[in-house]
């Protein structure tokens, strides 16, 4: 091999990583320039002109006339893009799609507006993870990643624009599909693999194409942890199949894409001796270390453990024989935020630098009170004047403080709450680091999804209608998010208070269930019908006293009993564990809720 390409790939390493030094050392500078060059492009804008900034680029004048807002307040802007309305109302480049969030408002996913040269900055965020990884493990130019990436479906606004979620924009652009031939981005999976929009054949075809060049694999990974342990089970289901195709060098008639089975014949060849080592190693009673005894050049996985995610750290390290957990990048639908400078630390001290270029950002300090019962954090949802002038500058937060994230982007997004909350753990330079603690107001969260207290109390409200002829209410009610199994899926404990004397059939009960969900938002609802990511949801009916016994406990472990009130979900193992010694019976939901692509207020609109 020339020598050439090796020295080019350590300068351009170099480059990055003086980058990254380059903007943390500058960091204020950099978010003065980012914020009057954004206010300066879109000077003339709807938005910036209703609120009478009248072409000032300036930091005090934006922050003095500018209110910071949720999403609420732009939905009539939105919604007038997304109907087709093409003049400059938030940005002065045409938004050339929706980004769809995980985050939902009125129980439909939030639509996050976006412009063509975005997907350069998120790929210049791509671009610094491999240098900085390369610092710490040497040589992954030398082998491949296979990575299960996926995409997810689509919908055309009224207006035309295509909606849809960050990542299946990105694989499904030219960035991703032409990209340079870089020994980085060289993965085990074919694009076609990749962009197939059946989900099993797409998991089917890229397990297959990992298998066959097992030997090359050096990290493994997937975006969310959860994404990555569905693919485990996924082999634990099918690997016989898998080995068939392995050994005879033929691809199962179930696989019916034809560019997906093109590109997966240009890998598959037979191998009957690499065949019968899989089945060997997947035949084993104990699957513990199976993704290091299947891949055996395996330096580190690459997925999300932070937030909700880290619910299933003990599962990955299982499988995975205790391998690093390597969380790389902070980004969401709104944009990309920043990286992990210390990829190979443990995943509960991950945090993440953000890089000033990518956005203009601001902090809103968060007090939160540390009951027993609940971590997620309530953040007002309007905030006054005093509470706006709160707002700190990158440069000016704190270490230990916690701040919910405030950005103003180039596509069009001004002083917008996020809506995560991060704590700051240090600096690189002048940036500062963050640990991410959680998303605001969210209860429970198996893979994408997120459910908040609100929308959990109207959904067993819908749900309590079926006890009504059976004179049965539901005294009190806790909820968790079971992840033992995989998919996971919401489990709640209700404790009846009965007062006729019909007993309640369990088809009643079954039929709550799915009342609950069908109550739930879209996202919710996507991942049961479509990605298949949650399971069915439970209802564990509890014994006549469970909730005293609860409160008990928690005033035991110094809870105020004055203060008391029943948590809307438990993480608390004690507590799970309490609550489960006391089921009585436990039901399903016996089907799948209705979800179809798109808003529900486009749905009549579909061609």
């Amino acid at each position: 091999m020339p020598e050439a390409p090796k020295s080019s790939l350590k300068q351009k390493n170099e480059k990055a990583l003086k980058f990254i030094e380059s903007v943390t050392e500058n960091a204020d500078e950099v978010q003065k320039r980012v914020l009057s060059e954004i206010l300066a492009a879109n000077a003339h804008v709807e938005y910036l002109q209703r609120h009478g900034l009248n072409g000032h680029t300036d930091r005090e004048t934006f922050k003095k006339v500018m209110p910071v807002i949720s999403y609420d307040h732009i939905q009539p802007d939105i919604n007038r893009i997304a109907n087709g309305d093409t003049s400059q109302i938030l940005c002065s480049k045409p938004i050339s799609e929706f980004l769809t969030s995980s985050g939902t408002s009125g129980g439909e996913r939030k639509l996050m507006p976006t412009i063509e040269e975005e997907l350069e900055r998120r790929s210049l965020l791509y671009s610094l993870l491999m240098p900085v990884m390369s610092q710490y493990v040497p040589e992954l130019e030398k082998g491949k990643g296979m990575y299960f990436l996926f995409i997810k479906s689509e919908a055309k606004t009224p207006g035309g624009l295509v909606a849809r979620p960050v990542l299946t924009s990105y694989y499904k652009s030219s960035h991703f599909k032409q990209r340079p031939n870089d020994p980085y981005t060289n993965y085990t999976s074919p694009n076609e693999t990749i962009l197939c929009p059946d989900s099993y054949q797409s998991m089917y075809s890229q397990l297959l194409c990992g298998l066959c060049q097992n030997k090359e694999v050096l990290r493994v990974g997937a975006v969310f942890a959860s994404g990555f342990i569905r693919a485990i089970r996924f082999l634990e289901k099918h690997w016989s199949l898998l080995c068939k195709d392995i050994e005879s060098g033929t691809l199962n008639h179930q696989i019916t894409d034809p560019s997906v089975r093109e590109s997966v014949m240009k890998i598959l060849k037979p191998d009957p001796k690499l065949a019968g080592f899989i089945a060997t190693e997947c035949g084993k009673k104990s699957w513990q270390g199976i993704i290091t005894r299947l891949w055996p050049n395996t330096k580190y996985v690459d997925v999300i453990v932070t937030g909700t995610m880290s619910q299933y750290i003990p599962t990955l390290d299982y499988y995975s024989n205790g391998l690093p957990l390597v969380c790389t990048m902070y980004a969401s639908s709104e944009c990309y935020f920043g990286v992990n400078l210390s990829p190979m630390c443990k995943p509960s001290e991950v945090s993440y630098t953000l890089i000033p270029n990518m956005c203009y950002f601001e902090f809103l300090p968060v007090h939160r009170n540390n009951g027993v019962s609940s971590d997620s954090v309530s953040v007002p949802e309007s905030l006054n004047e005093k509470e706006q002038q709160k707002l700190v500058d990158l440069v000016d937060v704190k270490l230990g403080q916690e701040y919910e994230l405030v950005v103003t982007t180039y596509a069009g997004l001004y002083r917008y709450r996020v809506g995560d909350v991060l704590r700051v753990a240090g600096f690189k330079n002048k940036a500062p680091q963050f640990n991410f603690i959680c998303r605001k107001n969210v209860v429970l969260s198996i893979d994408s999804d997120k459910t908040d207290e609100v929308e959990l109390q109207n959904a067993v409200k819908n749900a309590v209608t079926n006890l009504v002829p059976f004179d049965a209410t539901v005294a009190e009610y806790t909820s968790y998010a079971d992840t033992s199994s995989i998919p996971g899926h919401y489990v709640l404990f209700w404790e009846l208070s009965l007062n006729g004397s019909t007993p309640i059939p369990p088809s009643v009960f079954e039929d709550c269930c799915l009342a609950i969900e069908e109550s739930l938002n879209s996202v919710y609802r996507q991942g049961r019908v479509s990605d298949k990511s949650i399971g069915p949801l439970e209802i564990k009916i509890v014994e006549t006293g469970t909730f005293d016994k609860l409160m008990d406990y928690a005033i035991s472990l110094g809870a105020s009993i004055n203060q008391y009130k029943t948590p809307r979900c438990v993480k608390f193992a004690p507590i799970v564990e309490l609550l489960n010694s006391r089921v009585v019976s436990n039901y399903f939901s016996p089907k799948c809720p209705k979800w179809v692509p798109g808003h529900k207020q486009w749905c009549n609109n579909h061609d």
